[in-house]
């Protein structure tokens, strides 16, 4: 019965793989199953054109081979080993910005990229408002360290 179904069907088969295979990809992000989707829709589109399932099945593992290794060869991994594409904190070290008000003590606001952020001053006792700022690390979790930048 499927033997009949892929000769009459063989395009809506494979894009049918393709599409399960991509919906796993989506359910864990691995990445890894990106290629095997795509390979399967490409062999679905030359189905018509190909002539037996054995072509169509060499083609699909040939391609996902060769698409995958291509993809981790050249597609780029992480940004930083252990960095959080979500801690918006975390991405402003080495930011500059201006104190948003004076410091009192070593304790203000900075503005940066439009946004105001807690800070505290690394170095000295006091910051005027309006001073560029450097931001050098975090102190508390979402607190900035900055100093008057060079």
């Amino acid at each position: 019965m499927f033997a009949q179904i892929y000769a009459d069907h063989a395009l809506w088969v494979w894009l049918a793989l393709g599409a399960a295979i991509l919906a796993v990809e989506v359910a864990f992000g691995s990445g890894w199953l990106m290629w095997p989707a795509a390979s399967a829709a490409v062999v679905g589109l030359l189905s018509g054109v190909l002539d037996t399932a054995a072509l169509e099945i060499g083609l699909f593992a040939g391609l996902t081979i060769v698409s995958t290794l291509l993809a981790r060869r050249f597609w780029p991994s992480k940004t930083e080993e252990g960095a959080d594409i979500n801690d918006n904190v975390a991405r402003l070290v080495g930011h500059r910005g201006k104190a948003a008000a004076p410091f009192d003590g070593r304790s203000g606001r900075v503005l940066i990229d439009g946004k105001e952020w807690a800070a505290e001053l690394d170095e000295g006792e006091s910051l005027p408002a309006g001073v560029d700022v450097e931001v050098i690390g975090l102190s508390g979790g979402s607190r900035l360290r900055v100093r008057v930048a060079r």
